[in-house]
């Protein structure tokens, strides 16, 4: 009457794990040129180039992001967005301003939100990323030196011994 049912009427999705920022490019920085890689990315200054990126982008409030295409697996925007956005996960606060056509699988924004250009929701949605890569040559050559440096323990010291003095006594 009570018993579990054996097989699975859904199929279960593992659960993916949360993106974190390992990158912030601050406030009082103005950075031209490229974003390529791997990892979750925070602007929070101003930025003008290229990027392509396979993780999490937020541009913070004071972020400012000049691009002829913004490509990762997920936007955050808070600042402001110059140029095509195409992502899975699109999410306007605010405080975000859009000017640009986007293409993702799921939209998110919140009141006050600006998006000044046209949305395409996709079932999927191809970034053209390329292949993933753990890491750089040079950043493999470093971790093996890394790990043949041997760790030394310096030995541990003998416990001090704590004298106890008399007090003087007003005589």
């Amino acid at each position: 009457m009570f018993k579990r049912n054996t097989t699975p009427t859904e199929t279960q999705q593992p659960v993916q794990a949360v993106e974190r920022i390992t990158s912030v490019l601050g406030s009082g920085v103005i950075w031209h040129g490229s974003i390529n890689g791997s990892g979750g990315v925070r602007i929070e200054g101003a930025f003008e180039g290229e990027i392509a990126l396979r993780g999490m982008l937020v541009i913070g409030e004071t972020g400012r992001v000049t691009c002829q295409n913004v490509r990762a697996n997920a936007v955050i925007v808070a600042g402001a967005v110059r140029g095509n956005i195409t992502t899975q996960k699109l999410e306007i606060r605010g405080s975000g301003r859009v000017w640009g056509d986007v293409v993702t699988t799921a939209f998110v924004t919140e009141e006050g939100a600006i998006l000044r250009g046209q949305i395409r929701m996709e079932e999927t949605v191809e970034l053209d990323l390329g292949p993933a890569t753990e890491t750089t040559p040079s950043e493999a050559a470093q971790a093996e030196s890394i790990a043949a440096t041997p760790i030394i323990v310096p030995p541990a010291a003998e416990p001090t011994q704590r004298i106890s003095r008399k007090k003087k006594t007003a005589e």
